[in-house]
Formats: structure tokens, C-alpha cells, sequence
């Protein structure tokens, strides 16, 4: 084990065991390196691989603290590996998908109010005018990010939020069928859309995996090339 993995593992189970807990900051720079028997260059690489995880958090003049560990920041970090993951990678992760966004408008059908319904309508009725690709898929990436809102549980969102980004990289609407495509997925986003406003969960839940699977079929089959992120 190298240094710097000595350390990141060091801190790491400082976390986990609780004697650092959230909101903390840590011991003096060198007690650490001390403890950890590591120098300060290993340590503070170390740190930073933990700050890009969302687990620790460097406040100028004051030192290294325990960030918050709020759960939607942590699962919200997952996008720095997932966003790296192949097509056949991501295409394993769509069941995982179909299950959650399933969850999700069904959750949403319950608590949807009257002002969520009514701009959902609204994003529906943009992506059955549009027929530019990048703007249908900005329309499609707000419709489920509501959803997914609505359903109320800020880790769940950004867990989605985490599967869509990866997602959005594989764009099948610019390929030579993505006329009938987006129609087709249109028709899947007006399902789930009536099933929320008629508040329900059953039928939306249903909509909403029969469009993910069908995404996930879209994917398979047509094998589209990454495109570059902005």
C-alpha cells in the first residue's frame, strides 16, 4: 500500500468510526502525519482525493474540516466514475434506473401539486414542439429532474441525477431514427404525465418503466457514440 493510500485509508476510517464526525475539523497537520506515519506531501494528496469525494472540506485561514456527509452530496460525487463508464457499463446500471424512476413517479403521483402537475404539462408540450436534439434532451433532463424532486428524497434525486448525466452522453435523438424516437419517447413522457395528475401512483409507475426499459432497449440496439461532455 502506498503512502498516500495509507493516508487516504487512515482518514477515511477516522470518519467511519466516528472519531471525526461531520461538521469536525481535523487534528494539526503534523499530529496526522504523525499518527498515520505518512509525510505531509502523502496527507494532504490524500485530503484532496477525500474533498473530491465530497468528505472533506478545506476552509481558507481556518483548516480541513468533516464536510456536512450529506448523503445527496456524497451519491452526488458518483458522477466523477460513473461518467466514465462505457456503454455497456451504463447499460448495466439501467435496471438499477428502471427501479428508482419507477419509485420515483410513483412517489410523485402522490405528491405532486397543482403547480409540479401544470409544469410538467408545460415541459411535455416543449418536447412535443421542439425537434432540436440538444433541446429536446435539456426538455427530457428537466422533466425527470422534477420528477425525481417531487418524489421527495433529496438522495434519490441526485442518485437519478448521477444516472441521467452518464445517460445524456449516449444521444439517440441525433441519430438518423430520432425523429420517431423522440416521438415515441414523448408518447412515454404524456404517460407519465396524465398518470400524475390523475394522482396515480400504480399507472405512473408503470409508465415510467415501460419509458425507461424502452430507453434502455434504444441503447442497446443502436449502440450510439459517446459524445463529449460540456
Amino acid at each position: 500500500m502506498s503512502a498516500v493510500d495509507t493516508a487516504f485509508h487512515g482518514l477515511r476510517h477516522m470518519i467511519a468510526s466516528g472519531r471525526l464526525v461531520a461538521g469536525q475539523r481535523f487534528p494539526a497537520e503534523n499530529e496526522l502525519c504523525d499518527e498515520l506515519g505518512v509525510s505531509r506531501g502523502s496527507l494532504r494528496e490524500a485530503v484532496r482525493m477525500l474533498a473530491a469525494l465530497g468528505i472533506i472540506e478545506s476552509r481558507h485561514g481556518s483548516g480541513t474540516y468533516v464536510s456536512m456527509l450529506r448523503p445527496e452530496e456524497i451519491i452526488g460525487s458518483l458522477s466523477l466514475t460513473v461518467d466514465l463508464l462505457p456503454l455497456d457499463g451504463l447499460l448495466q446500471m439501467y435496471e438499477l434506473r428502471r427501479v428508482l424512476e419507477t419509485h420515483a413517479t410513483s412517489q410523485a403521483a402522490a405528491r405532486a401539486s397543482d403547480e409540479v402537475r401544470a409544469e410538467l404539462s408545460e415541459l411535455v408540450e416543449a418536447m412535443e414542439r421542439t425537434t432540436d436534439p440538444a433541446e429536446s434532451s435539456e426538455l427530457d433532463h428537466r422533466f425527470h429532474e422534477l420528477i425525481a424532486r417531487t418524489a421527495g428524497n433529496a438522495t434519490l434525486t441526485a442518485l437519478l441525477q448521477v444516472f441521467r448525466s452518464r445517460s445524456r452522453a449516449y444521444d439517440v435523438f441525433s441519430l438518423p431514427a430520432g425523429d420517431e424516437l423522440r416521438r415515441v419517447s414523448n408518447r412515454g413522457h404524456r404517460a407519465m404525465t396524465e398518470a400524475i395528475i390523475s394522482r396515480d401512483p400504480v399507472g405512473a409507475a408503470g409508465a415510467a418503466s415501460a419509458h425507461v426499459a424502452q430507453t434502455e432497449e434504444w441503447l442497446r440496439v443502436l449502440q450510439p457514440p459517446a459524445t463529449p461532455a460540456d
